[in-house]
This record gives C-alpha cells, structure tokens and sequence, in this order.
C-alpha cells in the first residue's frame, strides 16, 4: 500500500499570493473608482483634494496608484506559483520583500505619528480624516504589507519533506 504525500506547504505559499493579489486588486479598484469621479470615502482619505481635484492629483494620486496597485496584482501573482525556480522568482521574491517593507513603514510609520501626535498636522486635515486614517487605512496597509510579505517567504522556498521522505 503506498502513502500520499503530505501537504508541502506550497497550499500556504499560493494562499498568502492570491491574499496579496486580492489586496493589490481592491486598492487599486478603489483608486480606480476615484479616478473616475467617484467621491464615496474619497474625502476621509485625501481631505481637501477630493473636492478640488487637481489634474496631478487625478492623474498621480489615483490613477498612477490603481496603477502601480494592478502591478502589485501581477507580482502577487508571481508569488503564488506554487514552485517558481530561477532568475525571475528571486526577483519576484525580493520585489515582494521591498513591497512589503514599503506598505509595513507607511502603514506604522504614520499610526504612530498620529497616535504620538508627532506630526504636527495642520488645519487642512480633519479630525474625521485622522480617525479613519487610524482605523481603516493605516490598518489596510499593514495587512498588504503583512499579505506580501508572508507571500514573498513562503514563495519559492526549498521543498520540505514529508514523512514518508517524499518530496
């Protein structure tokens, strides 16, 4: 009678991607949303410049980020091959680090400026703006940043063996 293998971990390896790859998509649908005239939770994150709306804003702040977040999509991707070998998974691993990295410093960086009180804000940012930065936002980037780093070490790591010795 011949044993199954055990599980691998590459279900976990591809889960943490398709978590990643479902972020990066929802951010960059939102952005996308507000490109194109759409104002529901626009104000509470960008204050003044949702109502005025200046073409570097459109063009930068939200189309250039639905962008850059579709792109994240596709690394995500990249990470939830379940066995990627070579040059191209190392840089998809170590681009998945650097996202990471980047989404973990914005997210905490400004939770604890906020909650600290060291930023110093000026009027143009509402006290409404700050408690759904604090509760919503900063929070979304931590959990994109956590989603792409758990992809990034889980993906292409060495197989693991089972019990049975079976790769």
């Amino acid at each position: 009678m011949r044993r199954q293998p055990e599980a691998t971990g590459a279900e976990s390896s591809t889960c943490w991607g398709w978590v990643a790859c479902l972020w990066a998509v929802a951010f960059a649908a939102l952005h996308l949303y507000w490109a194109v005239g759409g104002d529901v939770g626009l104000s509470v994150s960008a204050g003044p410049l949702a109502t005025e709306r200046p073409l570097w804003f459109v063009v930068g702040g939200l189309w250039g980020v639905g962008g850059l977040c579709l792109l994240g999509a596709l690394l995500a991707r990249l990470l939830a091959r379940p066995e990627p070998r070579g040059a191209p998974a190392r840089v998809a691993r170590r681009l998945g680090w650097a996202v990471s990295a980047l989404l973990l410093m914005r997210g905490v960086g400004v939770e604890v400026l906020l909650l600290t009180g060291a930023a110093h804000l000026d009027a143009s940012v509402s006290q409404e703006q700050r408690a759904w930065t604090l509760a919503l936002w900063n929070p979304w980037f931590i959990a994109g940043g956590l989603a792409f780093g758990l992809a990034a070490r889980r993906s292409g790591g060495r197989p693991q063996l089972t019990r049975s010795g079976a790769k």
